[in-house]
Formats: structure tokens, sequence, C-alpha cells
């Protein structure tokens, strides 16, 4: 019988590792799973460059062996580039509100521009002023009050400097697209969203399209931060592959 995959578990923006615990403890210790803080928040805030051939390597460093990667939002984003740079290290590859980037050239700089305006802003800020900012944004907004103050308190982890510093070294405007890329990944791939999160069942769908051996999977009753809201069905899901 073999041994149980190794998981690697990439957050999001604003957010640590630690979002991550309550999947990893509902999938149980028979499970190896690694949720490291990537570059520019939590314990690696001041890690620097925040780039993404460094976080890249980052990854690839955690386990010497094949693994599972998921990556949510923008730990999804990476994922996937992670996904197209060391292929034969993937077992498997589990996106959770995730998108390939802006294939648009026009959008994507000013999306670009807009990043680095809101960089600015978090440098000028207080940890605290921001984390209670960036919980209104939309497609966060509707996290369950319950769980509000949890996914506060782990962004207070994090630094003004750090997260700047990641919004502009691994913001979707920094970021080059990787829709035309999609057809070259190899191994299965699950596209995750929110039941509620009609915004990224659109991408998944989109992405589908262009992932060889990819499904896409909805987890009922959930939002944008489908790890976070449904842990137990994030859980599941990722045993499932």
């Amino acid at each position: 019988m073999s041994s149980p995959p190794t998981f690697v578990l990439l957050h999001g923006f604003t957010n640590t590792g630690a979002s991550w615990r309550p999947v990893i403890r509902a999938m149980g210790e028979r499970y190896r799973s690694l949720a490291p803080d990537i570059r520019g928040h939590g314990n690696a805030s001041e890690v620097r460059p925040v780039s993404l051939d460094a976080v890249l390597r980052d990854i690839a460093d955690l386990t010497p062996g094949p693994f599972v990667l998921a990556g949510y939002s923008m730990g999804g984003r990476i994922a996937l580039h992670a996904a197209l740079a060391f292929p034969d290290r993937i077992e498997s590859l589990i996106l959770i509100g995730a998108s390939p980037g802006l294939s648009d050239p026009a959008e994507r700089e000013a999306r670009r521009a807009a990043d680095e305006r809101l960089a600015d802003e978090i440098d000028r800020t207080d940890i605290e002023s921001f984390a209670r900012r960036w919980a209104q944004t939309p497609v966060l907004s509707g996290v369950p009050a319950q769980l509000a103050e949890q996914v506060h308190r782990d962004r207070l982890n994090n630094t003004p400097a750090g997260l700047a510093a990641a919004l502009r070294g691994l913001g979707a405007g920094a970021l080059p697209s990787l829709w035309d890329r999609l057809p070259k990944l190899t191994m299965p791939a699950t596209l995750a969203a929110g039941e509620c999160d009609q915004k990224f069942r659109a991408i998944a769908a989109q992405m589908a399209q262009r992932i060889p051996r990819s499904e896409t999977a909805v987890i009922p009753g959930a939002g944008h931060a489908a790890h976070i809201e449904a842990p137990g069905e994030v859980a599941r899901l990722l045993q499932s592959v």
C-alpha cells in the first residue's frame, strides 16, 4: 500500500500559512501537510526579494520528493507557475478561487499601476487598519461573522512593508498571464471555487477548457475563501486526489 502524498498548501494575499490549519486538522495526522508563509507574509514578512522566482525556489525546497500542490487565490496563481516550472515534482494540482492572471496587456498594466498605488498606501498605514480595510474587499466581504475575527487575527501576523512588497512582486499586475500556457499542464488538476463565488467559478470553467486533465469542483455554501469557510469540504477534496 503506497504512503499518503505530501501536500504543499499556499495561502492568499494577506493570509499566512496558518489559514490552512483547519483544513490540515480535518485531513488528520495520516497526511503530511506543509503550509509555508509566502515571502512578504507572516514569519517571512522580512524575507527579500519578494519575487516569483524566489518564491518558486522556496516551494521547490520545502520537500525533496513529489507532492500535491494546492493554492488559494494568490497562492493558486503561484501554484500554477510552480506547476509549469517543475511539473515532474507535482503529482496533482488543486486551485481554489484562483486565476491564471490577466490576459490583456493593457488591463494587466492598469492593474500593476493600481497595485503600486495600493502598495504605497499600505506602506503608510498600520496593519490593523489595512486588515480591516482589506476584509471589506467585495470578493472577501462575505466571510461569515463567526470566522471574520479568526481571519483578522491571521492578517495581523503580517507587516505593511511585507504586504506592500508582496503586492508589488506577486500581484496580478506583476505576474505574466498563463492562459496560453495552460494546455502545457500535464498533471491532474482540480479547479475549485466556493458555491457563492460566481466570478471564480466562471474562471475555473474557462480554465478547465484549456487544461487537459482537469475537472471543476464547487465547495457547497462557501464564498471566495472556501478553505476557511468550509475546511472539512476542502479537506475531503484534497484527500480525493
